[in-house]
């Protein structure tokens, strides 16, 4: 491989943040920014010092709520690496594009309130990263705040995740009596100012029992408690493991406090140096290693309708999987197998575009979309794959959709066409030959708000909906002879906008009991028929 193009990815870094709503996740994010240099303070874009929302929030309905609603993509270099975040909503009704998302990160960066430990939805976004097993290292923040023990929250984290933790440093104190930060690879002493959180202070220190630790710490209680502790992680603690963390089986731990700063920059510091460059990805003609591999190629993870409200504009996210991508160069759509001129390709931070000329493996752009593109489609050069199947979840939250306006028909069936193909919804259709009726299937509740607002913004449609009972939908696979029977018994039928049959639950009891009598049936969590994510 040219040295070159092998130098440019291995400098890309491309993650998610995951977390539970209030974690501190938009602040995290905001301060990574903050130290790469792309934003001068949190929550505004550089000369734009008016700006009260935050940077990754660009949706209306956003800034109105002050929460993250769908997944943004945000950019910057530091020391030498070029960082692309992807910022995943946090919110509790967050939606599938969150999700899908995941699938073009090469490694997730889980966020932990010190007080509440891990909670709902850091428990089903790890789900899905642990199902690629990408390397996921955490930050337990607001530990100026008085919060649950270490060992404890460490324990949560095998117990409730089924992953080991190795605590890269370990704090003195937590709360008022929050003094310091020990870096165990490093034995530096980061000590905590309160009246000036980001005035940080580094001791460089022979090991935890230098006499400068006790001179700086001034408490000598804190100081015998540390040390007692630092010893029963180093006899009964998990080892330092470089290829278990490589694996997803080991998470590295950092401890801090987002909102003023502290230990954020260590925390990027080690995971830059740790953690991957561009992954490898699986296609129909085998493994693509980006780093074998000179020929350019990339997926579609996300599609977003109006970003720009003033231009309708539709953007596509790539990730680029291999090769070198340059404006202007023709490349192959493999699912319409017809040739292709990427002329407008731009980079992001949040809604701010700025035109590339060239990207490598691991860098995400955005592509303008006149409607060519879906969620899942393959773009190569030379020779012409497929990636693996991009999987639609199974949504938890159901309704009936009908247009209030019967003139403004086509403009709603474009809207919910758009909002379908980004990942926003899912849009079903009844398994009945007399009576069609469109159900909308989502992840989070909270996205028949945006579907009714987005609606109505950017296609100037009002809707009725009606909520229904469900909250279970499966994929079905079998035998001609029992999917008959199935379709045949079987209530509360719907189809996929691929055609496939999806039965609908209204509880657990209800669909177990329809896998018991069709026990040659397959019933998938995800349209991706993959049996990991079975229940």
């Amino acid at each position: 491989m040219n040295p070159a193009l092998k130098e440019e990815i291995l400098a890309r870094r491309t993650f998610a943040i995951i977390s539970h709503p209030d974690a501190g996740k938009t602040t995290l994010t905001e301060k990574l920014l903050l130290f790469g240099g792309a934003i001068r303070e949190a929550g505004t874009v550089k000369g734009r010092k008016n700006s009260k929302h935050a940077m990754s929030d660009w949706m209306e309905i956003e800034k109105q709520r002050g929460i993250s609603v769908t997944s943004s993509v945000l950019e910057f270099q530091y020391n030498g690496f070029h960082v692309n975040i992807l910022d995943t909503p946090g919110h509790e009704d967050f939606s599938e594009d969150t999700y899908r998302t995941l699938t073009a990160a090469d490694s997730a960066a889980m966020l932990i309130d010190a007080a509440k430990g891990v909670e709902a939805q850091t428990k089903k976004l790890f789900k899905v990263c642990r199902l690629r097993n990408i390397p996921i290292f955490t930050f337990i923040n607001k530990l100026d705040r008085q919060g649950r023990d270490p060992f404890e929250l460490m324990e949560e984290l095998e117990n409730l995740l089924g992953i080991r933790s190795y605590p890269m440093g370990w704090p003195i104190g937590m709360g008022q009596s929050f003094k310091a930060v020990y870096d165990r690879h490093q034995q530096k002493l980061e000590l905590y100012n309160p009246d000036n959180p980001k005035a940080i202070d580094t001791i460089q220190l022979s090991g935890p029992d230098d006499p400068k630790l006790d001179e700086a710490i001034g408490d000598e209680q804190l100081v015998r408690q540390f040390r007692e502790e630092l010893e029963l992680l180093d006899v009964a603690g998990d080892e330092y493991d470089k290829e278990r963390i490589d694996k997803g089986e080991l998470t590295p731990v950092f401890f801090g406090s987002a909102i003023s700063s502290f230990g954020v920059q260590t925390f990027l510091d080690h995971f830059l140096k740790l953690s991957p460059a561009p992954a490898s990805r699986e296609s129909s003609i085998g493994t693509i290693d980006p780093l074998s591999r000179e020929h350019f190629s990339g997926f579609i993870f996300k599609v977003q309708a109006n970003m720009n409200a003033k231009h309708r504009d539709r953007v596509a996210f790539l990730r680029i999987t291999s090769g070198t991508f340059k404006r202007g160069m023709n490349v192959k759509h493999v699912r319409t197998n017809k040739p292709l001129k990427l002329s407008q390709p731009t980079q992001f931070l949040a809604q701010n575009r700025s035109i590339v000329d060239e990207a490598y493996a691991g860098d995400i752009i955005g592509l303008f979309d006149p409607g060519t593109f879906r969620i899942g489609d393959t773009l190569v050069d030379g020779e012409s794959f497929e990636f693996n199947e991009m999987p639609h979840f199974s949504p938890e939250h159901f309704a009936s959709i009908t247009v209030k306006e019967a003139l403004k028909h086509k403009s709603y069936e474009k809207g919910l066409q758009q909002l379908t193909e980004e990942g926003a919804i899912q849009l079903f259709k009844t398994y009945n030959k007399y009576v069609e009726q469109q159900i909308v299937g989502v992840v989070g509740v909270l996205q028949f708000e945006v579907l009714e607002h987005r609606l109505h913004a950017e296609y100037n449609v009002d809707i009725q909906m009606e909520r229904l009972p469900f909250s279970f939908a499966r994929w079905i696979s079998g035998g001609e002879e029992e999917m008959k029977r199935f379709k045949e018994k079987q209530r509360n039928l719907v189809t996929d906008r691929e055609g496939r049959i999806v039965a609908l639950f209204e509880n657990e009891f209800q669909m177990r009991t329809a896998q018991d009598k069709y026990p040659g049936l397959h019933f998938y969590e995800n349209s991706f028929y993959q049996d990991s994510m079975t229940e």
